[in-house]
């Protein structure tokens, strides 16, 4: 009985490790997706001078994903015209990604850039997105830096933890 719960410890526990490595993982392809879409709307806003609205669905067609989703709501909702501001409108549709594996860090950045966007000129939108397309990238340079050793971290410290616990119990 004690080795079958040993066993059982030991695989929880690598199994914690291997899960952060992929969260890990996950957030760096979120990230690098997100990215793409928001370089398609920089695209049609500067160079076909799309309104925000054409410019999200263009950029939430051409991307796809859960991001892509959420710029296709929320140009759907700024089409409606029903009053409702546009940083109101991109906060909640935000929202209802939370359940995604990204940091606070890249909510709270998620959320600056809709609350930037809408209602400046062309140039103005240029530098919010410019701005934020600048804080994505050194987000992505710094997991893609340390996503061997994290990934290689958690997992160690996955069995590790694993075997410390089995040899503490027993």
């Amino acid at each position: 009985m004690k080795i079958a719960g040993a066993v059982c410890l030991i695989l929880g526990a690598s199994g914690l490790g291997w899960r952060l490595a992929g969260l890990w993982k996950q957030r760096l392809a979120l990230l690098e997706a997100l990215r793409q879409l928001v370089y398609f709307l920089k695209g049609e806003i500067l160079y076909s001078h799309a309104t925000l609205a054409e410019g999200l669905s263009q950029a939430g067609r051409k991307g796809g994903g859960a991001f892509g989703d959420l710029f296709l709501e929320a140009a759907r909702r700024l089409e409606l015209r029903d009053g409702t501001p546009f940083p109101q409108i991109w906060q909640e549709e935000a929202g209802k990604l939370k359940n995604l594996p990204l940091a606070k860090e890249d909510w709270e950045k998620l959320e600056a850039l809709g609350n930037s966007l809408g209602y400046l000129d062309i140039s103005m939108q240029e530098r919010t997105i410019l701005l934020y397309l600048e804080q994505l990238d050194e987000t992505i340079r710094f997991l893609k830096d340390h996503s061997r050793e994290r990934c290689r971290l958690y997992m160690s410290l996955g069995v590790m933890g694993g075997l410390f616990l089995t040899i503490a119990l027993l």
